[in-house]
């Protein structure tokens, strides 16, 4: 732990519900999170590559996995600014970070890495069905997150 200060994190996505968390946490628990080390995380999924062709109007394959590669990572970078950005009008300083693959291992990972006491996320508010096809990060973090986890939850 890095002196005194508890280790937060805020993992975010491009989704409304990422941001109310944050939003909500800074409103909820802004003196704990003001003495903390905050970090606003970002996981960026792989890309589907499936459709990719020999050659695509002229670019290679490797040509455009670069520039998707490139294009996702300043999205990530962009979303990260804007979350810093409402940290920095609540008077709260954090530090940005984000990795590439799965979001639910990713998060799960950086918790352990970081020594992360607190894992605040969104919920975008699925249905058991949803969930059950698609699968969850705030179900899967809760499960597996090497920390107390806060999801929120917008309520309707």
């Amino acid at each position: 732990m890095e002196g005194n200060k508890r280790m937060t994190m805020v993992a975010i996505d491009e989704s409304e519900c990422s941001y109310y968390a944050l939003q909500w946490a800074l409103e909820n628990l802004g003196d704990t999170l003001s003495a903390s080390h905050l970090f606003i995380f970002n996981a960026q999924p792989l890309p589907n590559l499936a459709y990719l062709s020999a050659s695509t109007y002229g670019v290679t394959p490797l040509d455009l996995i670069k520039t998707l590669q490139e294009n996702q990572n300043n999205f990530s970078l962009a979303l990260l600014e804007k979350a810093k950005d409402i940290c920095s009008n609540h008077g709260v300083k954090a530090e940005t970070m984000t990795e590439v693959g799965d979001p639910k291992e990713r998060i799960c990972e950086a918790v352990e890495k970081l020594d992360i006491q607190l894992l605040i996320l969104g919920s975008n508010g699925r249905g058991a069905l949803q969930r059950a096809f698609l699968g969850s990060v705030s179900n899967y973090c809760v499960h597996n997150a090497k920390c107390p986890v806060l999801v929120v939850r917008k309520s309707a």
